[in-house]
C-alpha cells in the first residue's frame, strides 16, 4: 500500500511530537534527580546536661564588701644596702647568679615576701626601707568595721583601705588575736559601706560550693571559686586549728579576704596555703565563720580576747592508750600535766585522768577539748567528765583566765635521794631512783626495744604507771602484772622531759 503525502505527514508530525515529549519528561526528570542531590546541613551537635551555677549575681553583691589592705610596718635601721652586713660582696656578683637571686628573692627585691600575706619591700629615694604588708579584708558593718588576718596587720604603724572602686580610707587597729590569726580595723571616714554577714558554717558539706573573692599580688579585686575539700584541718597553725580547706584558688595577698557560699555569706576567711612553690596548688584553708564570728565580737567589744582556762597539759588518745585503761574508743583528752595554779588542780583532776565530755558535750581529741575550753568565758561553772581507774567521774570548777603565755607546772623541792639501779631487760629500759625520791630516771634504752620505739630516752623520768605513782622498777612489773591479769596488752607510762610531761604505752607481753 502507497503512502500518500497526507498520511506521510500526519505520522511524522505525531513523531516529532512524541519525541519532543520524551525530552520534556528528560528535562524534568533530570531537574528531579538534581533536586534530590542537594546537600543537607545536620543540626549543630547540642547536649542538654545539667549546667553548672553562675557565680555572677553572688560576686555583684559581695564584691565592694571586699577590700585590699595595706600596711605599713615599722622597721629598724638597717645597712645602707638596706639588707645586712651578710649580704655585703654579692652586689658585685652577675645578674643571673643563682646566689644574687637568691639574695634578692630573700630581702624582697622583685618578688613578695612571707607564705602568704604578700609583704614586700618598697624602697623611696633615700634607700631606706619601706616595709609594706598587702592583704585582703571585707567589712562586717555598715559603720566601717573589717576584718582581716593578724599576720596581715601585725607590727604595722598605719593601715590603709582600698575599696573595690579605688578609693583609698585610713583605717585604725581595733583589736588582734594571734592565736586565731583575726585582726580587726575601723575606717572612720564616716560613709556607709556595703558589707556581708557570716554564715552558719556547721551547715557546710564537703563539696558544697566556695566563691573566694581577695587582691592577689595587688592586681585588685579577683575572684576564684571551688568547692570544699575538708573540715576539721589541723596544720599546727595554733592550738585552736579546725580549718576549712577548700580548692579555690587562693594566692598570696588573698590572706583575710573571705570565702562565700552562694547566699552571699561568709563561710570562711582565707588565711593559709599549702604550696611547696608559694604559688595556688588547689589547697587553702579558712578560719570557721563560727570561731571568726566569736573572736571578731570579743575583739570589737574589748579589743582583745579572754579565753577560758583549765590548767592541764594534754595529749591525743592513741588506741594504744585507750586499751592501756580499759577506754572503749581512743577519743577524749589524756591529761599529761597539770598545773598547780589551775582550776583542774584544784578541783581534783590529776595526770593520767582522760577528759571525756565538757558540760555533757562528748570530747573527740584533745585539740577539740582546747577549743571547747576556750570558747567558754572566765569565771564559768563547767562540768568535766574524766576516765579514771577504769570508770566515769564527774567533776564540777570554775573556769580561770587563760594566760598570755603558757605556763609549765612547777617542780617540787628536792627530797632524800634513792640509790637504787634496776633493769627491766624485756623493756628495754635500765632504771634508777631519781634524787627527789620521785620516779625512776632511765639511764639507758636498747635501741632496738619497745621503749625505744615509743621515744623514751636516757635522761627522762618514769613517774606513774597507769595512774600509780612509781618509786621503783617493781611498781612497774607489778603494774604489768595488774594488767595481765585484767586482759589488757599494754600499761600507760607517763614520762618527763625538760618539765614538759607525756604518756606512751609499753606492751605487757614484753614486761
Amino acid at each position: 500500500m502507497t503512502n500518500s503525502p497526507n498520511t506521510v505527514s500526519k505520522s511524522r508530525s505525531r513523531f516529532l511530537a512524541a519525541a519532543a515529549s520524551v525530552a520534556i519528561a528528560g528535562a524534568i526528570g533530570l531537574t528531579a534527580v538534581t533536586t534530590e542531590t542537594t546537600p543537607v546541613l545536620a543540626d549543630a551537635v547540642r547536649v542538654d546536661a545539667p549546667q553548672v551555677p553562675s557565680f555572677a549575681d553572688v560576686v555583684e553583691r559581695v564584691t565592694p564588701a571586699v577590700v585590699s589592705v595595706r600596711v605599713k610596718a615599722k622597721v629598724d635601721q638597717m645597712s645602707d644596702d638596706g639588707f645586712s652586713p651578710f649580704s655585703q660582696g654579692f652586689d658585685n656578683l652577675p645578674d643571673d647568679h643563682p646566689m644574687k637571686r637568691f639574695f634578692r628573692q630573700f630581702r624582697g627585691e622583685g618578688g613578695e615576701r612571707g607564705w602568704q600575706d604578700g609583704r614586700r619591700w618598697h624602697r623611696d629615694h633615700n634607700r631606706k626601707p619601706r616595709p609594706v604588708a598587702q592583704g585582703s579584708g571585707f567589712f562586717i558593718s555598715e559603720d566601717g568595721y573589717l576584718v582581716t588576718n593578724n599576720h596581715v596587720v601585725e607590727d604595722g604603724s598605719a593601715f590603709t583601705v582600698v575599696t573595690n572602686d579605688g578609693k583609698e580610707l585610713d583605717a585604725k587597729l581595733i583589736g588582734t588575736d594571734p592565736r586565731t590569726d583575726l585582726a580587726v580595723l575601723k575606717v572612720e571616714d564616716g560613709g556607709k559601706f556595703t558589707y556581708v554577714d557570716f554564715a552558719d558554717d556547721s551547715a557546710i558539706r564537703v563539696g558544697d560550693w566556695v566563691v573566694a573573692v581577695g587582691n592577689p599580688f595587688g592586681l585588685g579585686g579577683t575572684v576564684t571559686a571551688g568547692i570544699v575539700s575538708a573540715r576539721g584541718r589541723d596544720i599546727g597553725a595554733g592550738p585552736y586549728d579546725d580549718f576549712i580547706q577548700i580548692d579555690a584558688a587562693v594566692n598570696r595577698g588573698n590572706s583575710g579576704g573571705p570565702a562565700f557560699n552562694l547566699s552571699g555569706q561568709v563561710v570562711g576567711i582565707n588565711t593559709a596555703i599549702f604550696s611547696p612553690s608559694g604559688g595556688n596548688v588547689g589547697i587553702a584553708f579558712a578560719i570557721p565563720a563560727s570561731t571568726a564570728k566569736q573572736v571578731v565580737q570579743d575583739l570589737i567589744k574589748d579589743g582583745n580576747v579572754k579565753r577560758g582556762w583549765l590548767g592541764v597539759q594534754i595529749q591525743p588518745v592513741t588506741s594504744e592508750i585507750a586499751e592501756s585503761l580499759g577506754l572503749k574508743d581512743a577519743k577524749g583528752a589524756l591529761v599529761a600535766g597539770v598545773q598547780d595554779d589551775g582550776p583542774a588542780k584544784k578541783a581534783g583532776v590529776v595526770a593520767g585522768d582522760i577528759i571525756t565530755q565538757v558540760d555533757g558535750k562528748d570530747v573527740s581529741s584533745s585539740r577539740e577539748l582546747a577549743r571547747i575550753i576556750a570558747a567558754n568565758p572566765p569565771g564559768k561553772a563547767v562540768a568535766v567528765t574524766l576516765w579514771r581507774n577504769g570508770k566515769s567521774e564527774t567533776l564540777k570548777l570554775d573556769l580561770g583566765t587563760l594566760p598570755s603565755s603558757e605556763k609549765q607546772a612547777s617542780t617540787e623541792a628536792p627530797a632524800t635521794p634513792e640509790d637504787q639501779a634496776d633493769a627491766l631487760a624485756d623493756l628495754g629500759l635500765t632504771v634508777t631512783g631519781a634524787d627527789d625520791g620521785k620516779g625512776l630516771v632511765v639511764t639507758a634504752v636498747d635501741p632496738n626495744s619497745d621503749a625505744a620505739d615509743r621515744g623514751i630516752q636516757a635522761g627522762d623520768v618514769i613517774t606513774s604507771v597507769n595512774s600509780a605513782e612509781v618509786k621503783s622498777a617493781g611498781d612497774i612489773t607489778q603494774a604489768m602484772a595488774d594488767a595481765a591479769k585484767a586482759g589488757r596488752k599494754a600499761v600507760l607510762v607517763q614520762v618527763t622531759r625538760d618539765d614538759a610531761s607525756r604518756f606512751v604505752t609499753l606492751p605487757v607481753s614484753n614486761g
